[in-house]
């Protein structure tokens, strides 16, 4: 089983600790000799790091922060380990493992930390696999402050990582590491894996005049723990085994186009790539076959493959010994010797937060020389931009040389038939789990939250205003125009709330109609004073309660009253208005039936005050008695219909 181990997820309970201050030995500005990587299987790379007095051999990870050890026997030093007393727990890809964080004295490539923050894991047993076995007791995490959890679960307190420690006291003039992975039965490759603390390793000085791939270009939505990534260029960034680019669009929010955010992280042993640009560098293979189980590709281990990457303007080819893996003996349902496409589909490796495309793992390094300088990622360090430094030492010729004498038994037969691709056409896809397709979903959602949360916010904005608008607009336009049972109800009538003749109750009464029925001008009063307050400029109408003028109130009449509608001169004169004889009929028993009975003769010229107006077609619809108003015959008035031409107007 691959330990990928970037994928460590540290959970760690949030603890306080004092300060203690540390001391490093420095030994000076001296030259150091660079440290030994083993390599084991072109799967692990270790280095020995001396903890608490023992050498520990631990794996190099670019793509974590922490240093953790497992320690197989009683360690030289136990005195020197300082217990925190506070427990940890962490999780990673090959199991669980709990222990307390340490403090103790840690020496690594001549530096010595007195008081290095550890977590000591004390258990092993829920490991998916022997650790000791696999070559190393431990992990060393060569990222930054900010993406270790063991700091941030010692609240910051004197728990910076290794790195930060010798970099802070040891004031070197630029804060970077490099390092140079060698390939396991390579027959021409000269060196050995080696690390290095702000150093060159020597033959490799032209690394400092290679591109600067800045590990900040890509501004995330969320702020994480900081990788070393770069972009690969512009609609070339992954170059496929028939030469041509292989096409595909960034999941990473706000990545400029045609580009792709890669991660280089020495902790994974496949590099996990798109699952499209997977396809297309071994799904044109004769006879290759995808492994749903272990989520990669087998293929004849004779099959060469070409491919190579572009950043910042220079191609770095990838030997094709790391394209197509035979360090695992894999093996068909036949029984065949298969290799593994060692470039994976990301699935369990998947960026749930869009922040990157691809991790570049050890199958990738093992082509280049790569220097990573933190920049302002260190505290005291200089305010440059951290950024990345590949040289390509891979020589395409020489490449297919290596290939040829140990995958071909030293018989060039790349150019035969048996190994040329299928066309595009046939391709192969492989085959997506619906877990994958959960999982990108999730992608869609979580890596785009802000942007989805913002349009939420303005679409609920914009419906609430919209729905104000709306119901102002009606009101506006409800508020000047009453139904004639509406006005009648609510304007002439005050029901309850009129109180008698009170002229101060029937001036309010006028007030209030007046604002709210500018149109129809319909008026809560039975006498009409020119000075009341409200009608300055208007036309005017009045009314004339039939209670005023000694007529009983009927309580099957809905309106509570009858009233007559006398329109007033134009220009607001002070007319008198003379209440004219009562119409009220004085047989009560015909009420049940006929409501009110008015006669023409009972107000046409009953009083010299009243005067008579010529019928005008401006009102007709609005007081005609017969056709509108007072048609009621439902409704409690029965009204003779030659009694309008003296009121109709």
């Amino acid at each position: 089983m691959l330990l990928p181990l970037s994928l460590l997820l540290l959970v760690v309970e949030h603890v306080h600790a004092s300060r203690i201050p540390f001391i490093i030995n420095a030994n000076e500005l001296s030259r150091r000799d660079p440290v030994s990587v083993g390599n084991t299987g072109n799967a692990q790379y270790v280095a020995n790091i001396t903890v608490a007095g023992n050498s520990v051999p631990v794996l190099l990870d670019t793509g974590s922060s922490d240093l953790w050890v497992y320690f197989s026997q009683q360690p030289a030093d136990p005195s020197s380990i300082t217990d925190t007393g506070k427990k940890v727990e962490l999780s990673y890809a090959v199991g669980n493992a709990a222990g307390n964080a340490r403090r103790t004295k840690v020496t690594f490539g001549g530096y010595t930390v007195n008081d290095q923050a550890f977590l000591l894991v004390e258990d092993t047993s829920s490991f998916t696999g022997d650790i000791r076995s696999q070559g190393y007791q431990g992990l060393f995490g060569l990222g930054p402050n900010s993406g270790s959890v063991i700091r941030k679960g010692l609240d910051k307190e004197n728990a910076d990582t290794m790195l930060q420690n010798v970099f802070n006291g040891a004031k070197l003039k630029d804060n970077y590491i490099t390092l140079l992975l060698d390939r396991k039965n390579d027959l021409s490759e000269p060196f050995k894996g080696e690390m290095t603390i702000s150093e060159v390793v020597p033959g490799f000085e032209n690394i400092t005049s290679m591109p600067r791939l800045d590990v900040e270009t890509v501004t995330r939505l969320l702020k994480s723990d900081q990788h070393w990534q770069a972009l690969t260029d512009k609609d070339s960034g992954v170059i496929g085994p028939d030469g041509l680019p292989i096409a595909f669009d960034s999941i990473v929010p706000r990545a400029p186009d045609g580009q792709l955010v890669a991660v280089i992280d020495s902790g994974f042993t496949f590099s996990q790539v798109p699952r499209d640009i997977a396809d297309a560098i071994y799904g044109r293979v004769n006879g290759a076959v995808y492994d749903s189980t272990n989520e990669w590709w087998l293929l004849p281990c004779g099959q060469y493959l070409n491919i190579s990457f572009n950043f910042g303007g220079r191609n770095y080819p990838v030997h094709p010994l790391d394209v197509v893996d035979d360090n695992f003996s894999k093996v068909d349902a036949t029984g065949k010797k298969v290799c593994i496409g060692s470039f994976q589909p990301i699935t369990s490796a998947f960026s749930l937060l869009g922040h990157y495309d691809m991790i570049l793992g050890m199958n990738f390094l093992r082509s280049v020389y790569t220097l990573y300088n933190f920049g302002s990622w260190i505290e005291n360090g200089t305010q440059d931009n951290p950024y990345i430094q590949m040289s390509s030492f891979t020589d395409p010729v020489a490449a297919r040389k290596d290939f040829v004498q140990l995958r071909l038994a030293g018989q060039d037969t790349i150019s035969d038939s048996r190994w040329a691709l299928l066309p595009a056409s046939q391709m192969q896809k492989s085959p997506v789990s619906d877990e994958e397709k959960k999982k990108k979903y999730q992608e869609m959602v979580l890596s785009r939250w802000p942007y989805i949360l913002l349009g939420c916010l303005v679409f609920t904005g914009l419906t609430v205003g919209f729905c104000i608008y709306k119901c102002c607009q009606r009101r506006k336009r409800n508020g000047g125009k009453w139904t004639q049972r509406g006005a009648l109800s609510s304007g002439l009538f005050s029901g309850g709330k009129r109180r008698g003749n009170d002229d101060q109750d029937n001036a309010a009464g006028m007030n209030d109609i007046a604002e709210r029925d500018r149109e129809t001008e319909l008026y809560h009063a039975h006498s009409y004073p020119a000075s009341a307050p409200g009608r300055a400029s208007v036309d005017t109408r009045t009314s004339r309660l039939s209670d005023q003028y000694g007529v009983k109130m009927d309580p099957r009449n809905p309106f509570g009253s009858t009233a007559e509608l006398v329109r007033t001169q134009s220009n607001h004169s002070n007319h008198s208005l003379q209440a004219p004889a009562s119409p009220y009929q004085q047989n009560y028993s015909q009420q049940q039936h006929q409501g009110y009975d008015y006669q023409q003769n009972a107000y046409a010229g009953s009083s010299p005050n009243v005067q008579q107006y010529p019928r005008q077609s401006g009102y007709n619809s609005s007081y005609d008695q017969t056709n509108a108003a007072y048609g009621q015959n439902h409704g409690g008035y029965d009204q003779n219909q030659h009694a309008a031409p003296a009121y109709a107007r």
